[in-house]
């Protein structure tokens, strides 16, 4: 039997400037409810930028896999393909990308209708904030997937 791997095909993937070696395609924002549903994908072999967590996260790790480095740069976690967490807002700042291939990840945001992501210098210095009214805009700027007709 050939094992297939997620065929991300018909996702656009968008980038934040500022913010290297990783993607990312907003799926949804519930204002109401206070969620924000993200793919990401985090280069192989690389990391992203210095950042904390200000919202309880649920991660679904859908291509290879993801891996969470200290702010000094030593791995604290690998997240294997299949693997699901469930962590609350918090933690240590750290940096994460993908193993040996590049890293695709669902990220479920929740509880909070303020900061989201809070992003570092390497001094902890905060130089950018992502909220849930930002993931908002950045959805309506993404552009709408094409398609396909399905004949009647």
């Amino acid at each position: 039997m050939t094992k297939l791997g997620f065929d991300d095909s018909n996702i656009r993937w968008y980038q934040l400037e500022g913010v290297d070696h990783a993607s990312y395609h907003v799926l949804s924002v519930d204002v109401d409810a206070k969620i924000v549903d993200v793919l990401f994908k985090f280069d192989a072999n690389q990391r992203v930028i210095l950042h904390n967590h200000h919202a309880d996260y649920r991660t679904f790790v859908i291509q290879g896999e993801l891996r969470i480095y200290a702010a000094n740069g030593d791995l604290m976690e690998t997240r294997p393909v299949g693997s699901y967490v469930a962590r609350p807002a918090g933690g240590v700042a750290h940096t994460e990308g993908g193993g040996d291939v590049d890293a695709i990840v669902y990220f479920s945001n929740r509880g909070t209708d303020g900061m989201i992501y809070e992003l570092l210098d390497g001094d902890f210095n905060t130089i950018a904030t992502l909220g849930l009214h930002d993931f908002k805009g950045l959805m309506e700027a993404q552009e709408t997937p094409i398609q396909p007709i399905v004949p009647g």
